[in-house]
């Protein structure tokens, strides 16, 4: 296994003996530099707008039309910080141990605790950029709680926290735009790595306006592409997320770790018929006032607010009583499935449970609530054209974060030199389970706070290497290799379109490799995924050319996604326990708890492409822990 460079020292030192190690480029030389940041979210702004503001050339890619779209903005309910604004008991080792705890166990403690200790200052910054955090009648900044923690470190705007916190990246980057330190490239998509040397040296990209192929060279690249919970299909994220930079990295020799540990968010719209192609993310916020419960009896199809209160059951707070409405999310989700799965579910399609606001608004009353949720409420009634301030919200699990991605070390580099990954695009804090506005956080930590430090650490060493022009053999190989696939697809004559396989490879996933897994199931679905690979060659149909075309650009992201969802399987299939996000039906107590092993399983499992018809290899990374000690994690 790799090494994952974590540093020497105390847990709350390692972070300062880092950086006072950690190797410089002068600012001279930062100007002869290139970076290439391809996305431009929350990690990917403000990433480039960093490094562009320290002195380096930075190459910006989005494949939609402004940085302003990316998926970060859909983060609704806060972000963390361990600053004990309500001095409730938070600190940053409280802090460290609920994410640790939260991810079941299964992530590193030394990245963990700099999330934790990275916080603070992030909140600082954002206030510095003006970000609009909510305010208590004194000015101080308020906070709220979120599942899995038991104090209010949460800070928010209303329910539009990530839409806030990156424009403040946003205009940090745009920023650096006017100063020509940023060269942006919009509406292009990344569909190959360039490794010269066994170095991350370059992209080529397509221009998805006008079909060209473009080649990019740089020092080095960062992958800030977000998560691929869009693989499901029915899922909380865009239509356009996907997964294909990161992908395309690990067929070049990135590891992918924690693949299968991808987690469905409790508070989402239910699904409403076959035809729909996403599903609505309600913030977990509203679970601090919002109680969740269904009725006692199954298939009741009286309206919620006629059936009488011992005829609720707020099984939540039934089953973990110390937590309550605010039990983690896999937890929380998968008690939500059995609850439907047992025919106790809400709604036309009996597929929700109630989330339910009387309580909260009988004690606070209707203003206090309509201040912290507005915007939500308002959302919910657009799209059911339901009052949710008269009657309960319908609420079901859907995909919708990914712990897993490109394994990196704890300078966020992959095994490939020069080539990081930042956000949801890397595996490295959440372990099997994140946190409610832990997303928020890392994004812009690792954009902000680390990276400004490691990645120079990296190029200190490549300033005595000769330059990369895209020039070279390499980017013409790179290049070929992407127009020999577009063409393939182009010159299918087959006749099935790309949505019908995303849909396909969503379906089987959230049967097989969903909420719940087990060997049986995996294994059909290994079966399945190979079959419908086999017709995806030969029975897709591209219509259009190779200009502007979306349906060419969905091809591409649904191979990916093809190749990847076998992957999730054979991780899910090899983690014979049950741990965070990942519930294997053989390993779960009598009442239906989550039974880890942490003799045979207490290692992050780091995948290797083998090439197209080979089973990937396993590297285990061995997780130990020092400052915390290994429980059953239990929030009863």
């Amino acid at each position: 296994m790799k090494d994952s460079k974590i540093p020497e020292g105390p847990l709350a030192d390692k972070w300062n003996n880092y950086k006072a190690k950690a190797k410089l480029v002068n600012p001279a030389n930062r100007k002869k530099m290139n970076i290439i940041v391809v996305g431009t979210g929350l990690a990917g702004s403000s990433c480039a707008a960093s490094f562009a503001e320290q002195g380096y050339n930075i190459q910006a890619f989005c494949f939609q039309d402004s940085p302003r779209r990316a998926h970060s903005v859909a983060a609704q309910g806060g972000v963390n910080a361990a600053k004990n604004y309500k001095n409730d008991g938070d600190n940053v080792f409280r802090m460290f141990y609920d994410t640790i705890k939260g991810g079941d166990f299964r992530s590193r403690e030394a990245n963990v605790y700099r999330l934790a200790e990275c916080s603070a200052n992030l909140i600082d910054h954002a206030v510095a950029q003006g970000v609009p955090f909510a305010r208590e009648y004194g000015g101080y900044l308020n906070n709220r709680s979120f599942g899995g923690v038991q104090v209010s470190r949460t800070f928010y705007a209303r329910g539009q926290t990530g839409q806030q916190l990156l424009l403040g990246a946003y205009q940090s980057l745009l920023r650096q735009v006017n100063t020509g330190k940023v060269i942006m490239h919009t509406r292009h998509e990344m569909l190959e790595l360039v490794i010269i040397d066994g170095k991350a040296k370059g992209i080529i990209a397509r221009n998805l306006e006008t079909g060209a192929l473009e080649r990019h060279a740089a020092d080095a690249v960062v992958l800030a592409t977000g998560g691929y919970g869009k693989v499901y299909y029915l899922s909380t994220l865009a239509m356009g997320c996907n997964s294909s930079a990161i992908w395309r990295a690990h067929k070049k020799g990135a590891y992918m770790a924690g693949v299968s540990w991808i987690q469905f968010h409790p508070t989402c719209l239910p699904q409403h018929g076959e035809n729909q192609s996403k599903l609505t993310l309600m913030s977990e916020s509203l679970r601090n006032d919002g109680r969740i419960w269904v009725p006692k009896k199954t298939g009741d199809d009286r309206e919620p607010n006629t059936i009488p209160e011992n005829e609720r059951d707020y099984y939540l707070e039934r089953r973990y009583p110390a937590f309550g409405n605010l039990a983690p999310r896999d937890i929380s989700s998968r008690a939500a499935k059995e609850r439907i799965d047992a025919g106790y579910g809400a709604g036309p399609m009996k597929n929700a449970v109630y989330l339910d606001f009387s309580d909260a608004i009988s004690a606070q009353g209707k203003d206090k609530i309509e201040a912290k949720y507005s915007n939500l409420f308002a959302m919910y009634e657009k799209i059911n054209g339901i009052n949710a301030y008269k009657e309960p919200m319908l609420i079901s699990p859907a995909a919708h974060f990914t712990m897993g991605g490109l394994w990196v070390d704890y300078e966020l580099m992959t095994t490939i030199p020069g080539l990081f990954a930042l956000g949801e695009a890397n595996f490295s804090d959440h372990g099997a389970n994140r946190l409610g506005a832990n997303s928020l956080l890392q994004a812009c930590v690792d954009g902000y706070f680390i990276a400004p430090y490691t990645i120079p650490n990296y190029l200190s060493g490549e300033l005595n290497t000769s330059k990369t022009d895209s020039s070279h053999p390499a980017f013409e190989e790179a290049e070929k290799s992407v127009r020999n696939q577009l063409d393939k697809f182009l010159e299918n004559k087959g006749s099935l379109s790309a949505d019908y396989f995303h849909k396909a490879i969503g379906r089987l996933l959230y049967e097989k490799c969903g909420l719940s897994r087990s060997k049986e199931n995996l294994e059909e679905a290994i079966t399945s995924i190979r079959l419908l690979k086999e017709s995806f060659e030969k029975d897709l149909l591209i219509t259009g050319d190779d200009t502007l075309n979306s349906e060419l650009e969905k091809a591409g992201r649904i191979a990916d996604y093809i190749e990847l969802a076998e992957l999730m399987c054979h991780d899910a299939l090899q983690r014979e326990e049950s741990c965070g996000a990942h519930f294997r039906e053989e390993y779960q107590t009598t009442d239906g708890e989550a039974v880890r092993n942490d003799t045979d399983f207490c290692y992050v499992s780091a995948w290797e492409w083998k090439g197209k018809e080979q089973l990937p290899q396993l590297h285990k990374e061995p997780l130990e822990f020092e400052s915390v000690q290994l429980t059953v994690r239990s929030y009863k």
